[in-house]
């Protein structure tokens, strides 16, 4: 059988506050507890052990009312992003690259710019002592913001010289045609861009996914609800796809579990397709885990999941050094 793990991998799709485990989390509370700087109760009560069936309803409260509520200063920002950092990098991760919606946080005198400076300057720590795993980051437009907001994130993902920008949030809510200044500017500026795309019925009507084409993404996570046209245009434009099993199916944003799972369209059509996790604290499988699942439901053998892993690495947003640098490390 394969070692999933030692199977060096590619995470294009992983949110920060997602990705905190929720011994991590524990973590952080208990500390908060002993200072009294927090009523919240225990994450291992709050997201219990085995509990994985969060969908569309209760997973963006999870993080408004409770992960945001708990991870609300340097110290903790600091604490789970270097966590989240080693916990990839345990799993076999060997180029990471991480996504966050800048955040302000007013009672910890944090600005948007103070919060990406910070995981920036993990991420820079990381990078200098780990010797198999490079991370970058990516900054995420929430579907919430309005045009200016969006404008302010490309500003930060330019002055602090991240590899691209990302549109996420809630799939029902926000009319994302007022980003298209913002994703304008990026794309002239030479930011990378990923796109969460046809996630939910809501967000996946004709005019919205074509509106997002006209942003020319550089690669589309999720893609689910994709009708026929705009397959034949993401496969015309060879577009990345993260593809999050785990997600999709506890979530229940798929009908079916995981050999129903539109990899197994995607598979044959030439777009790269890039695993990932895209929450793995809250849905709780690892990267290793999707490649086992994927493995398993879709029969894929030693060579196939070597094949699949190597394709990510050309849709990477990092360096030509990068590139031939995974090029090295993942298996043939």
């Amino acid at each position: 059988m394969m070692d999933f793990k030692a199977l060096p991998k590619i995470e294009l799709h992983a949110h920060l506050s997602g990705s905190i485990s929720r011994e991590c989390l524990h973590d952080v509370w208990v500390e908060k507890k002993k200072r009294g700087e927090t009523d919240l109760r225990d994450p291992l009560e709050e997201m219990p052990v085995g509990k994985f069936d969060y969908n569309l309803e209760t997973f963006f409260p999870l993080f408004s009312k409770y992960i945001y509520a708990l991870c609300n200063d340097l110290s903790s920002l600091i604490y789970t992003t270097n966590a989240v950092l080693k916990d990839f990098e345990a799993d076999g991760v060997v180029y990471l690259e991480l996504r966050t919606t800048p955040r302000a946080i007013p009672s910890a005198n944090i600005s948007k710019d103070i919060y990406v400076h910070t995981i920036l300057t993990c991420i820079s720590a990381f990078n200098t002592t780990s010797h198999s795993m490079k991370a970058n980051l990516i900054l995420s437009i929430d579907r919430r913001n309005d045009a200016d907001t969006a404008m302010q994130v490309v500003d930060l993902a330019l002055a602090h010289s991240t590899v691209g920008v990302d549109l996420c949030g809630d799939p029902a809510v926000g009319d994302i045609s007022i980003f298209a200044p913002a994703f304008a500017r990026a794309r002239e500026s030479g930011l990378k861009i990923t796109l969460h795309f046809a996630e939910a019925p809501q967000s996946s009507t004709p005019a919205e996914l074509w509106t997002l084409l006209g942003f020319k993404p550089d690669r589309i996570g999720h893609v689910i609800n994709v009708p026929g046209d705009v397959k034949a245009e993401i496969i015309k434009r060879g577009l990345g796809l993260e593809l999050c099993l785990s997600c999709n199916v506890h979530a229940k944003m798929i009908t079916g579990s995981y050999g129903d799972h539109h990899f197994g369209w995607w598979r044959g059509t030439g777009c790269p397709i890039i695993l990932s996790t895209d929450d793995v604290g809250v849905f709780g499988s690892s990267l290793s885990n999707e490649y086992a699942l994927i493995a398993e439901h879709f029969g894929l053998d030693r060579e196939e999941i070597c094949t699949l892993a190597r394709g990510a690495i050309d849709t990477i947003f990092g360096s030509e050094e990068d590139k031939q640098r995974l090029r090295e490390m993942i298996w043939k």
